[in-house]
């Protein structure tokens, strides 16, 4: 009497499907957790302040450098067109409100231009980045 034997092979494979759900709940977790921080492009030595208040959404940054320079979305722009950019970001956000980051280098009459091209973009909220001492 001869035995048969079958020779179905038992492949031992390993499902990746719930890994890759795995995977991806956290990738959706980090992404949506994740605090971005918008920058403005340059360096500033901001002044110091021991009324100053952290405010966690300043949509719209300004930065004035200490040779008096301004910049908007990581590029420098002319004072005559802050109103032109301030009112386009004002536009993809309506509730928006503005940060100047001044060096404590910077001249005031520029900060005070700066401000008053926001204010005539329509921004009300208008604030001045500070340290903490």
């Amino acid at each position: 009497m001869r035995r048969r034997y079958c020779q179905e092979e038992d492949e031992a494979t390993i499902d990746l499907t719930p890994l890759m759900d795995i995977v991806f709940i956290m990738l959706i977790f980090f992404i949506v957790t994740t605090s971005f921080v918008k920058e403005s492009g340059v360096d500033i030595n901001r002044p110091t302040a021991n009324t100053a208040e952290r405010k966690e959404r300043g949509n719209i940054l300004i930065a004035i450098t200490a040779n008096d320079e301004v910049w908007i979305d990581k590029r420098r722009v002319d004072i005559r067109a802050v109103r032109a950019n301030v009112e386009r970001l004002k536009a993809e956000n309506p509730e928006a409100s503005v940060v100047i980051q001044a060096d404590k280098d910077s001249k005031n009459g520029l900060l005070v231009q700066v401000m008053d091209q926001a204010r005539l973009a329509g921004i009300t909220n208008v604030s001045i980045a500070a340290v903490r001492e």
